[in-house]
């Protein structure tokens, strides 16, 4: 061999339950490199990202650090060799503190080998500093947005001297401002010989700081090249084999009567928000990081208390005291935080998907199985979901198709207003079709679809209207042919009222 490299893996092959995961991989990164891998979710990406980080052992297949053949049976394993790794799928617990989260497996301890609360703390807010964020390491996780809590991911990933870190999904849920101090500390890392290993599903943003891509589909490698012979498209083509025409399905729907308002809602997030969705109708939510557009959501669905305002579905009032109140009203929403909020991870797929409607399946006190069964093929067949069996735990499922179960959820009852925050949030290009082909289908039938999304170009490809949202109220309202990232970035920036001669907001953010 005539060049070394940091790390190398050699025939590395995975099996799950009816799956192979991985079929003979030959993957390798070079010292003071990044080297993103891109496939669609299912491909095997984040299965050979969790061999390397000992989550998983390889069925056969050698790895080699600096060429020296290592065995890595756990994560400790992986962080003595020197990698560390930033999760998809955030493993933070909510109930531990920020200093607690931040050193969780490695607790510093005095001489008596008990935990030295004083140093972690004095660590952690050391951490926080350099890094911008203002909280206490007293602060439980619960009480953080899921942004913080990335942030807090990739700090503790970074913050162990690492010689290989792999960033999985590192950017799915932060803003641009932190994205952009993320790859400054990226070209730091490589500056010190780091290397990187990088997964993400938003290309534009891979080809800033790429310098190999490598394409994994249906768990083998189609493809590795440096990334200045590659582009968009055909990164895209070698992901899903073949092109996609039109990333966006949206088609004309004559619209019908108003299905949902919301006016002068009140909360602790957010000041008079009021907006309406109309039948065959998809309304997006644009706005920055903290700007109150889950909020909102949660408190029209009934997770969070509101203080004033009005619901109404069809033009009737909705007294909001829960969730099954929006249930009974034909309101059903989609979480921005499918781990967290949506699936039950160690449960099957087919109890994940008959959750919310158990009486449709459950007569005389007895699970009806074969009804069961007949309801979930139904809808896997029409949301295209791919499990091994119905018994398969749903946490072993790609995140795409973790999402497609839960929308399936949601349609066994039948709403005519669903709401979808961050839908395409960590999912490949191929999945995102298919979620947009699905709400276009329903938007076909008549449903009403609020979409809350920090992907502008999705907003403009799917919506056919967006409010944009600015600290907690709703700074404008666009139709579709005033769309423009310029302008929702505008209003999102900007002091609701302020406007320039155009009679848009001003450009100086306030």
């Amino acid at each position: 061999m005539t060049e070394k490299y940091r790390l190398r893996v050699s025939r590395v092959t995975k099996l799950f339950p009816g799956v192979v995961a991985l079929d003979k991989i030959d993957f390798s990164v070079k010292a003071g490199s990044v080297h993103v891998l891109c496939g669609e979710n299912g491909a095997g990406k984040s299965t050979l990202m969790k061999i390397i980080n000992g989550v998983y052992q390889a069925d056969a297949g050698q790895i080699f650090i600096d060429e020296r053949p290592v065995r890595i049976g756990s994560p400790a394993d992986a962080r003595r060799l020197g990698i560390s790794m930033i999760f998809q799928e955030l493993s933070s617990v909510p109930e531990l503190t920020v200093a607690e989260n931040l050193f969780l497996g490695e607790w510093p301890t005095n001489a008596f080998g008990k935990v030295d609360w004083k140093q972690m703390r004095e660590k952690t807010r050391r951490l926080l500093r350099q890094e911008g964020l203002g909280y206490s390491p007293d602060t439980k996780l619960r009480d953080l947005t899921v942004s913080d809590v990335q942030m807090l991911e990739i700090i503790k990933a970074v913050s162990r001297n690492s010689r290989v870190v792999i960033m999985d999904e590192p950017t799915s849920a932060i803003t641009q401002r932190e994205v952009a101090a993320l790859f400054d500390k990226i070209q730091a890392l490589k500056a010190r010989g780091v290397s990187i290993i990088y997964i993400s599903h938003k290309l534009d943003e891979i080809f800033r700081i790429a310098d190999e891509i490598t394409v994994f589909r249906d768990g083998r490698v189609v493809s590795a090249h440096p990334a200045a012979e590659l582009n968009i498209d055909a990164v895209i083509s070698m992901m899903v084999g073949r092109k996609l025409e039109n990333s966006y399905p949206k088609e004309p729907v004559p619209l019908g009567e108003v299905l949902l308002e919301v006016e002068g809602l009140c909360g602790d997030a957010f000041q008079d928000v009021s907006f309406h969705v109309r039948r065959g109708e998809i309304v997006g939510f644009a706005g920055l990081m903290g700007a109150g557009r889950t909020e909102v959501m949660r408190a029209v669905f009934g997770l969070d208390v509101f203080q004033s305002g009005t619901v109404k579905t069809e033009g009737k009032p909705v007294r909001v005291r829960g969730v099954s109140d929006s249930i009974r009203s034909g309101i059903a929403m989609l979480s921005e935080d499918r781990r967290r909020y949506g699936i039950v991870p160690v449960r099957s797929v087919r109890e994940n998907c008959t959750l919310a409607n158990l009486k449709r399946v459950i007569h005389g006190g007895r699970l009806h199985v074969e009804q069961e069964n007949k309801l979930v093929g139904q809808m896997f067949d029409r949301m295209s979901v791919k499990t091994p069996s119905f018994d398969t735990p749903i946490q072993a499922l790609s995140g795409g198709n973790q999402q497609k179960v839960l929308l399936a959820k949601w349609m066994l009852l039948d709403p005519d207003i669903l709401i979808l925050d961050e839908p395409t949030r960590g999912i490949d290009v191929g999945a995102k079709y298919e979620i947009y082909r699905l709400m276009m289908e329903l938007a076909k039938e008549g449903k009403a679809i609020v979409m809350v999304s920090s992907e502008l170009p999705e907003l403009l490809g799917m919506c056919d209207r967006v409010y944009v949202m600015r600290r907690g109220s709703v700074a404008g309202e666009l139709k579709k042919e005033e769309f423009s990232q310029e302008l929702i970035m505008k209003y999102a920036a900007t002091k609701a009222g302020d406007s320039d001669k155009t009679g848009g907001p001003t450009s100086d953010a306030a």
